[in-house]
């Protein structure tokens, strides 16, 4: 962005709003055809302006700015791997943005890798052949950065949308 520009939409977790008094009657819940759609006309129109690999990298950042929101206003410091695991699992049920199972966690080698079931993304949609959870990759990478003060490359290995029946992801700590 140009040094002169204005920022109209800075995110922070109060953009969220008091769901309370702004939807008496409908409450926070939504049908997931409507976050759906949201997501992927934005991914459309972003990859048709700038390209795939650029719709990945602003799918990612968003991703991880969202997921250091919801670890500072959701998660909180933890004291050991087992408790933020327990938290996070209860916390994405919860919500409903899905069922997180952890199959290797070797933060010593700073490896782990998690799997996320019937999530938002991409649970039902037809086989593509792609991996579609990019934002997903982005969200994770800032869960663990927020418990582990390390950087973290996600990379979804597995999904939906390429005939799995749950989206699995593989982090690893960046080397300084």
């Amino acid at each position: 962005m140009p040094e002169n520009a204005t920022r109209k939409y800075k995110f922070s977790w109060d953009m969220l709003g008091d769901l309370k008094a702004g939807r008496p009657n409908l409450g926070p819940m939504m049908r997931l055809e409507v976050y759906r759609l949201m997501q992927y006309s934005f991914r459309d129109v972003i990859e048709t302006r700038h390209g795939a690999d650029e719709a990945d990298r602003i799918f990612y950042e968003a991703g991880f700015l969202a997921g250091m929101e919801f670890y500072d206003n959701l998660i909180g410091p933890q004291e050991d791997i087992n408790n933020f695991i327990k938290k996070l699992q209860s916390v994405l049920k919860e919500m409903g943005i899905g069922i997180l199972r952890v199959e290797e966690a070797d933060l010593d080698n700073g490896r782990i890798t998690v799997t996320v079931s019937e999530d938002l993304d991409c649970s039902g949609l037809p086989d593509t052949g792609l991996e579609l959870c990019t934002f997903d990759e982005g969200f994770i990478s800032a869960l663990l950065y927020g418990f582990t003060g390390k950087s973290f490359t996600v990379k979804e290995v597995d999904c939906w949308c390429t005939g799995d029946r749950t989206c699995r992801f593989a982090a690893h700590v960046n080397e300084a």
